[in-house]
Formats: structure tokens, sequence, C-alpha cells
């Protein structure tokens, strides 16, 4: 992208007209976006920029117009030279959500290939990197043709963002993130969605998490994020479908990034919390339904199931982890993951019922214990975490473990121990309803 010779836009304007509700063109945001990615707009214009879309909103095409912007701001990779359909996956983010790890070998192992470029944890949520990296020797940062020849040799590679895919994003989520404006819908979609289209992929299966440990608290707040992403990668060409789950409890038992791989393992097994498992399987069904391998969602769940109870999946794992320059010995015997000697539980204050968890401060104890980061720069501990043993619904006498904290010593453990006591909510009767884990489905074609 070369500096443009003649400004054909004052920023100033383009602050005005989209503070005053104005709609800009695809030229102008174009020309914004140019201008953050080369330097040539100060940061303060564009931070007053993404205030006022903030404020004022962006329409469908603005948004589909600043994705396609970021998009082509960098690199876009080409896996035409792989003979079978591309499919990947996103999740918003949420407390033990680590689908990721199982869906890319599992699907792969379907015969389609999972391209994933992935983040680090964001606040209470955690990270499919930080998670991969609590594997020994696990690399994240491939070049384009080591990801390339991981890809084509097992199907699925999982790496972070390079330096030259979607380089407008990490400039404006990092003035985003300073600026309080990471929470603009229409800027989250073109952060997702030009990093995901950036990868080559044909189709994108977006897991959309509502409740408590979410970033979209309210279900119809995560709707209409969802709709909008949708909406946005069908108008590129792209085949896609949004789940809306739930996010009012972690997903499976464990929070922490060594004890979420050993999950991800026993899943990958055939085992594994039940939660974690069945939505597991429905993502994996979407991504084989969206990528052609299966007619229905019905055949795509029940292939998925039937690719894990044969093995092909976990072998499908430790492929891509020994490619990856992963330990394998910590993949066949997950007791020599990273581990946390010293343990805590939580016990329940009174006899009674699960009737809510904050997920939020769930994650937060997980952060407050090293196992993610208050600020970008925060080094992560993948040996902390912490181990649910009640989740909603669930029966619990007086003084009975809810969870259990793996730590290093009582000082890390008394801030966590605190909010996570606050966290659980004890009724005397049951709740009238668990969380369903699926709440909705989002896709132009069968529901």
């Amino acid at each position: 992208m070369s500096q443009p010779s003649v400004s054909p836009f004052r920023v100033i304007d383009l602050i005005r007209k989209k503070r005053d509700g104005g709609t800009l063109s695809t030229a102008e945001i174009g020309y914004l976006v140019e201008g953050c990615t080369l330097g040539s707009i100060p940061d303060y214009q564009m931070a007053a920029w993404l205030m006022a879309v903030v404020l004022r909103g962006m329409t469908r095409e603005e948004t589909a117009a600043l994705t396609h912007s970021m998009l082509h701001s960098g690199e876009v990779l080409d896996l035409s030279f792989l003979p079978a359909k591309k499919v990947d996956k996103h999740s918003t983010g949420g407390v033990g959500d680590k689908t990721s790890l199982v869906l890319a070998p599992l699907v792969a192992a379907g015969g389609l290939y999972v391209p994933m470029i992935s983040g680090r944890g964001l606040g209470h949520t955690g990270g499919t990197l930080d998670k991969l990296e609590s594997i020994p020797g696990f690399r994240v940062d491939l070049s384009v043709p080591e990801f390339h020849r991981v890809l084509k040799a097992c199907g699925a590679s999982m790496i972070g963002q390079t330096e030259k895919v979607a380089p407008a994003d990490r400039k404006l989520y990092a003035l985003r993130d300073v600026t309080g404006t990471v929470e603009s819908p229409y800027l989250i979609c073109a952060s997702i969605m030009s990093k995901k289209l950036a990868e080559g992929t044909d189709a994108l299966v977006l897991d959309v998490k509502t409740g408590s440990g979410a970033f979209m608290k309210k279900e119809e707040d995560a709707v209409f994020l969802a709709e909008l992403m949708v909406e946005t990668g069908e108008l590129m060409g792209k085949q896609m479908v949004a789940l809306i789950t739930n996010m009012d409890q972690p997903l499976g038992r464990m929070v922490g990034n060594a004890l979420e791989v050993q999950e991800c393992i026993e899943v990958l097994h055939g085992g594994g919390p039940p939660d974690l498992r069945e939505l597991c399987l429905h993502l994996a069904a979407w991504m084989f339904h969206l990528g052609g391998v299966a007619k229905t969602v019905a055949e795509g769940k029940q292939l998925s199931g039937e690719i894990i109870a044969s093995g092909k999946a976990f072998e499908r794992f430790r492929q891509m982890v020994e490619l990856q320059g992963g330990d394998v010995s910590t993949i066949d015997d997950p007791s020599r993951l990273p581990s946390a000697d010293y343990r805590v539980d939580v016990g329940s204050p009174s006899t009674g019922y699960v009737s809510a968890i904050d997920c939020e401060q769930v994650g937060t104890a997980c952060v407050i214990l090293g196992g993610g980061r208050e600020k970008k720069e925060d080094s992560v501990d993948p040996a902390v975490g912490i181990v649910i043993h009640k989740k909603i619904g669930d029966k619990v006498a007086a003084g009975e473990p809810l969870c259990t904290i793996y730590c290093h010593s009582d000082a890390h453990a008394a801030h966590a121990r605190k909010l996570l006591e606050e966290s659980y909510t004890i009724a005397p009767t049951p709740p009238a309803h668990r969380p369903s884990l699926i709440h909705r489905v989002i896709h132009k074609g069968e529901h």
C-alpha cells in the first residue's frame, strides 16, 4: 500500500460527518483505513472517528466497506492449492472456551482444511494461542510458508496473526483498547471478519457467546452482532452461520491454559464434560455441513462423533502439535503438561443448589492467578487455573468444594478465592431452568 500523492478528503470532515450521524462512502472509509495503516492520519484523529462510530453506529454497507478495507490492508492468504474446502470457526470469547483445540483436528480428520488464525486472552476471557503455548515447544508464530506446509500435511494449523495479515486491525484495535471504543458491534465485526477472511476460508462458523461471562451480556446484543457478521461474510462471498451459545457459566470444568488443553484431550478421547463435548459436536457438524461433507447438520454431528470414537481426531491433533514443534509426550500423557502443585478448595457456604455463577468473576479470578492478562504486555502462567466441581442446578452440601484453585502459593490464592466465593449463588431449591447450551442459530438456509 503506497502513500497517496493527493489527499481526496479531509479527515476532520469525515469525523464530523460520522459524529453528526452521516453515512461514509466506501472511498471515505478506505481513505481512513489506508491513512491509519500508513500512519499518515494521526492517532488522535482516528480515535475521534472511532468514538463517533461508537456513538452513532454504522450502516451494513459501511460495516462491509470497513471490513473490506481492513482485509485488504495487508496479505490475503491464497489456499487454492489445497484440494478440499477451507472452513474455520471463531468464538467471541468466554471462560473455559476451548473448542478450537478440538474442532481443528476433528474437522481436518473429516476431510476439510482448517486454517485457524487465533488470538490471545483478552480481559477475563481465555485465548487459543495461550492454551496452545502451554504445550512445551508449540510454535504459534509460523511463517506463511510454514503455515501452508502444516495445513497440507495434516489439514489443520493454528497460528497467531502475522505481521502482514490485516495490519489495519492491529493498529485500530490498539487504539480501541485505550480509548474506550472496544464495545462497538460494528468495529468488533470488522475486526473479527477482516482477520478471518484473510485466512482464505470458504466458510466460517461463528460461536457468539451471551451471558455473564461473555462480552455481550444481553442475548439481543449477541444476536445483533451475529447477524451483522453473517451478513458481512455473505456480502463477501462466504458461507456463514452463527450460533448464539450460553456463557452464564464456564464451558466444561477447567479454566486455565494447561488445564484446558488437558480437558480437550479428554474430549478427543471420547470423554470430557457433557456441555463441552456437545458444543464441539454441534460446531463441527455445522463446519462439515458448510464444507459440503455432510448434507445436513444432523449428519455432520453423527460424523463428528464417529471420527472422535475412531481415534482419528486425537491422532490429527497429535500430528499438528508435532508439526508445530510441540512436545507430543505431553499430549500422550497430559500429566506432563505444566501443573501447579498448590491447591485450594473453595467450599460452599451452605447446603442447597447452585442457582447462578458470575462467570466473568471466575475468568477474572483466573487472570489474578496469572492465567490471563490484565494488560497486553503481561505474561501468562500456563500451570495455574480453576477446576469447577459444581455448576448451575447441581446440589451441594455446606463445606463441599464448589471449585478448586490451582496456584503456587497462599498469596496467589487469597484474592482469587474471595472472587470465586462471591461468584456462586446457593439457593435452597433447584433453579427452575438450567441454562440451554445453544440459544439460536442464524443462517440463511437450514436451521
